[in-house]
């Protein structure tokens, strides 16, 4: 399988204020390669680009940024082996965090890591989540 890149399809809500961001920092929100599709991390902003101030609705909109390009590569989170969360703050934010995670990720978890960082792209944003998901056959 050669590498592709996820193509978002026009119009999408959730992400068609973001296609500037792809091309101004020069990355792909998803691609395909060798049986997997990497997901960039996605970080806790609505669609309009705002963020919540609370870390649980950050990781909520971060999570549904990803079931959306899964939904797009025709996968759902149960296609999940692999995902990376980044916390600004962890020590206090964590609680939030997985409370808000257990609502979206059920068992057979995902192989996963929890890393703690001093910040991300904007002040406001707590938290930033990338994935790997296994592709159908």
């Amino acid at each position: 399988m050669t590498t592709e890149v996820l193509e978002i399809p026009p119009g999408n809500e959730m992400f068609e204020g973001y296609r500037a961001a792809f091309e101004r920092y020069g990355f792909s929100p998803a691609v395909k390669s060798k049986g997997f599709l990497f997901i960039s991390g996605q970080v806790g902003a609505r669609p309009d680009g705002s963020a919540p101030e609370s870390v649980a609705d950050q990781t909520e909109w971060s999570l549904k940024r990803i079931e959306e390009l899964l939904r797009i590569a025709g996968l759902d989170l149960q296609d999940l082996v692999e995902v990376t969360s980044y916390h600004v703050d962890i020590e206090t934010t964590l609680p939030e965090f997985m409370e808000a995670k257990h609502k979206f990720i059920k068992k057979p978890f995902p192989a996963w890591s929890i890393i703690g960082i001093s910040g991300l792209s904007r002040p406001e944003l707590k938290i930033e989540i990338r994935a790997v998901a296994a592709l159908r056959d």
